[in-house]
Order: structure tokens, then sequence, then C-alpha cells
């Protein structure tokens, strides 16, 4: 049986997503990769949803994936399902950056003036292809990881032959609530230098708690009992930190460190997933046409819908053609006119579709069928 709960769990948080790049792209905070303070305001108070979010959001996405690679390899064997996150991961997140992805590329490095810079500096043309072939991952980032994550899981998995998978079914509430501290010690190694995204430690253990623990019945069982606490626990863990870091000390970066090291950030990330994934478990496990439509569409949303963000950030804000306020509709608009267009186009042309989405001829003629 398909568990609807955790396709919730994905679209919902990639329209939070959304939202959130387009605080982000003009925040004001000086959290650096977008333009930037487009208001004359001295503070951005709707800068405080950013605070709210950003903890728990992308490690959510890692534990459902740790969770969705068990109910798959329930039903196939390691070599199908390396080839599939090959497909679905590895593909987009390479090839895709050479055919497509580059266009994020060339919009990120004009919404920072790199590119001018580099045509002043005399590079020659294919070398800045090159860069804004590099700089056009985005978002991707997190299919990078998750590839990996899941070639080390195959690797984890030769080695302890299920005897991980069946400890983790035992797990109790109390060892639940003490997985805080591995996540907390994770948080500080593996860190990239600049790319702040890539905390490689930080999402892996998330990963392999949802493939693990959370992957088990026995486990939700116990944790939608508490479904309730686990969201007033995540909820008040995510109001202290948005209070905290954005009032109290007047909008400190959320994103790096030394505040995305510390114990209550770790614990929003945990908790904030944990309340989202009981939740869901426990009221949002239903399916209908509309849920099922946004399930179906959100690898598309989250793939394209920063190029919608930061293209009306290069064309109307930076030039400041549009006041303030219509730039932030219409960013938020065209995150989702991208997200969703651009998938309905590129889904329907052949190699595209497997370049930029990792779908396969198979699944092709399978949905046809």
């Amino acid at each position: 049986m398909r568990k609807c709960y955790l396709d919730n769990i994905r679209w919902i948080t990639v329209v939070i997503v959304v939202i959130y790049h387009v605080f982000y792209m003009y925040n004001a905070e000086g959290v650096l990769g977008g333009i930037g303070q487009i208001t004359k305001l001295t503070v951005q108070p709707y800068d405080i949803f950013m605070y709210l979010v950003y903890p728990w959001f992308m490690p959510v996405l890692f534990l459902v994936a740790g969770i969705s690679s068990r109910l798959y390899l329930d039903k196939h064997t390691n070599k199908e399902f390396i080839k599939s996150r090959t497909t679905k991961l590895l593909v987009p997140s390479t090839i895709g950056l050479f055919v497509f992805q580059f266009i994020q590329g060339y919009v990120s490095m004009h919404l920072s003036d790199g590119a001018a810079e580099l045509v002043s500096m005399g590079v020659p043309k294919f070398v800045i292809y090159l860069i804004m072939v590099a700089s056009g991952s985005g978002v991707l980032w997190f299919v990078h990881l998750l590839w990996i994550y899941s070639v080390v899981l195959v690797l984890v998995r030769k080695i302890e032959k299920g005897k991980l998978l069946e400890a983790g079914s035992q797990t109790p509430l109390w060892l639940i609530v003490l997985f805080f501290f591995p996540i907390w010690g994770a948080a500080q190694i593996l860190n990239a230098p600049i790319v702040a995204v890539y905390r490689v430690a930080l999402y892996f253990v998330f990963f392999m708690l949802g493939y693990y623990v959370f992957s088990n019945e026995e486990v939700m069982d116990k944790l939608k009992k508490y479904a309730v606490v686990c969201i007033l626990i995540g909820v008040a863990l995510s109001i202290t930190f948005a209070v905290l870091n954005f009032i109290v000390r007047g909008g400190t970066n959320y994103a790096d460190k030394p505040v995305n090291r510390g114990p209550l950030y770790a614990a929003c990330a945990y908790f904030g997933s944990l309340a989202m994934l009981a939740g869901m478990a426990r009221f949002g496990d239903f399916s209908n046409v509309f849920t099922k439509w946004m399930s179906s569409h959100s690898f598309g949303l989250y793939v394209f819908h920063y190029l919608g963000i930061s293209t009306v950030a290069l064309v109307f804000a930076k030039n400041a053609i549009l006041p303030a306020p219509l730039c932030y509709l219409l960013s938020l608009v065209a995150g989702f006119a991208f997200g969703y267009g651009l998938y309905a186009i590129i889904s329907r042309i052949p190699f595209f579709r497997w370049a930029v989405l990792g779908i396969s001829k198979k699944k092709v003629q399978k949905n046809k069928e």
C-alpha cells in the first residue's frame, strides 16, 4: 500500500521551498545568494519566515528519501536501486547541467555581475559557459547528495545484511529523542567551506534514520500516537529559533556558522522534521485528485522554480523596473509557472526529459500504458 503521507510531505515541503526562495532572493539579513533587499524598510518583518522553516525543510526531505529508499529496496535489488537513482538523480545533476541548467548559471552570474567581470577579463566564451554549467547546479545540490547517499546505503546494506534494519524496527521512543545528539554532532563536520548547503554528514544522518528507523511501521505507529506532542515541540522550537535569531539578535545569518552548528538549530532540524513526519502520518495520510497532481509534479517544481524566481529578480527587481511588492508577487508566480510549465514541456521532449528530469524511456512507456 502506497504511503500517501510521504507524497504529501514532499509536495508540501517543495511548495514551502518555493515560498522560502522568494523571501531569500530579496532578504535583508545578508544571506548570500540573491540580490538582497529591494525595499526601503528598516526591517523586513516577513523575513522571519525564512528562520521558521529553513532548519527543517531540507532535513525532512532527506528523511523521506531514506524511507522511500527502504520501500523501493523491499521490492527491488541493489542493482535496480542504483540504476534507478542514477537515472533519476545523477543524470539530471550532471548531463542536465550542460543541456539546460547552464541557463540557471547564466541568470545567477548576471545577478551577481560575475558574467560582466569575466568578459572584461577576456575569459574565453567556452570557459564562461563551463562556469555557467558549474553555477547552474542551484537547487540540484539536494540531488547530488541524495545520489551519493544512495550509493553509500547499498554498501552499508551489503555489510550489515539486514541486522541494522531489524534493530531499527525495535527503536523505543526515548531513543528517538536521543537521536538529536548524533544529529547535532553531524552538524559540526563535513560542511562545505564555501557552498554552505552541502552539509554532507548532517543530511546523511537524516537519510539513514529515514531508512533504518522511520521506515518501520512499528516505529511510525509509536510516533503517530504522539503526533500532537511532536507538532507542538517542533513549532515551539522553530518559533524560538526565529525569535532569537531574527528579533533578539537582529537578523543573524541562519544559513552559516556559528548559527547552523548550534544545538538549537539541530533541535529545530530534527524535531521540526519529526513534527512534519508524525503529523502527516497521523493526519495527512490521504490521497485525492489534487494531492496526486501536486505529488506527480513536485520534482519538476523543485527543479525549475528557482529559475523563475531568479529571472524575475534579474529582469525586474535588479533594474528597479517594478516596485518591490510586485517583484515579490511576480517572483512567486514565476516560481510556480516556471516549475510546472517547464516540467510540462521538457517531460514531453525525448532526450531532454531524460537528461534534465531523469525520466527514462521505460517510465514513459509505462505511463502511456
